[in-house]
């Protein structure tokens, strides 16, 4: 059986994927930085654990490795030098970043990777799964797709990785993908979307949709917008932020996005995605994806959720819906 490991096992949400691979009976090592937190979870799970950094020439760790599942954020912190391990020694690399540099750098890396027959997928949690199936989707409901918009809805407290990858994605500055290449858009508006409930204000930003999407669409034109509600995005010392929403906390929050496409004719396509919690949603979908890789599914460089898996994959995670709009 190929082995799958879990790097940043010990935090708020690769703490629960380590879990879920448990519980599927995937085989699953555990990894990190922090020795005794790896321990400590190592023995609880009854798995092996390994200890290092990404700093620390980590191609030397992942010997007898299939597959390494990166949930150690700040992304800009530890996925270039997991991705290039991987690309030495054979191993597929997957994560749940939302930072769109990494995005830009797997895609970078795409004949590399191809080359040492190796596959990178960063995005494979909530976001990129749930917008990047949907893109797919709505794609489909016009003639000559021209323009995508995707707006994401983050409702209730965000984790503190979660925070510190926002701080990533705000650092990268405002960008939008115009006739296939991705420009500096510094002047980008707001605008309301409607998640079901009324049309809410929205606000532009840069995730690794703008990437992901035209990879998976081949859609030209790609803005990106999302909605905060309530303390979803804090403020102030990130450090000092609780590790994430507690479980009942999940539960309240349901979340959402909408994918609106243009065709050449002028028609409009609305859709929305509706999932369980982002927090809730991310390990069930990562752990799907690597054991879906960990089975064969696979294709060596660069690859996105929708377009190796098929954009039914985010409904594949219970208590996932579709709604298409009709105006």
């Amino acid at each position: 059986m190929n082995t799958l490991l879990i790097y940043g096992a010990t935090g708020y949400t690769g703490r629960m994927a380590a879990e879920r691979a448990k519980m599927l009976g995937l085989n699953v090592e555990i990894a990190g930085r922090n020795a005794q937190r790896l321990q400590s979870l190592a023995t609880l799970l009854d798995v092996p654990y390994r200890v290092f950094t990404p700093d620390d020439r980590p191609e030397r760790y992942l010997d007898g490795i299939d597959t390494l599942l990166n949930f150690a954020g700040p992304f800009a912190q530890t996925a270039q030098a997991l991705m290039r391990a991987c690309i030495k020694t054979g191993v597929n690399y997957l994560d749940i970043t939302a930072e769109i540099n990494i995005y830009r750098l797997a895609e970078g890396l795409d004949a590399q990777a191809a080359k040492a027959n190796v596959m990178l997928m960063p995005g494979v949690g909530w976001d990129v799964v749930p917008t990047d199936c949907l893109a797919v989707h709505v794609a489909r409901r016009v003639l000559q797709p021209h323009s995508l918009n995707v707006a994401l809805q983050v409702p209730g407290s965000m984790s503190r990785g979660s925070a510190m990858s926002v701080a990533e994605i705000m650092g990268a500055g405002l960008l939008a993908r115009v006739d296939g290449q991705l420009v500096s858009t510094p002047d980008a508006q707001p605008r309301h979307f409607d998640f079901g409930d009324g049309p809410v204000l929205c606000v532009p930003l840069s995730f690794g949709d703008l990437v992901t999407g035209w990879h998976s669409t081949g859609i030209p034109n790609i803005a990106m917008y999302v909605h905060i509600s309530e303390d979803a995005f804090p403020e102030g010392d990130l450090s000092q932020l609780p590790e994430g929403p507690s479980a009942q906390q999940r539960d309240a929050h349901r979340a959402r996005a909408v994918a609106e496409v243009s065709g050449a004719d002028g028609n409009v396509a609305r859709s929305m995605i509706e999932t369980v919690n982002g927090y809730s949603y991310t390990p069930l979908a990562a752990i799907e994806a690597a054991r879906r890789v960990l089975g064969g599914e696979r294709r060596p460089g660069f690859e996105t959720p929708a377009r190796l898996f098929g954009d039914g994959f985010a409904e594949t995670i219970a208590g996932t819906t579709i709604t298409d709009f009709v105006d």
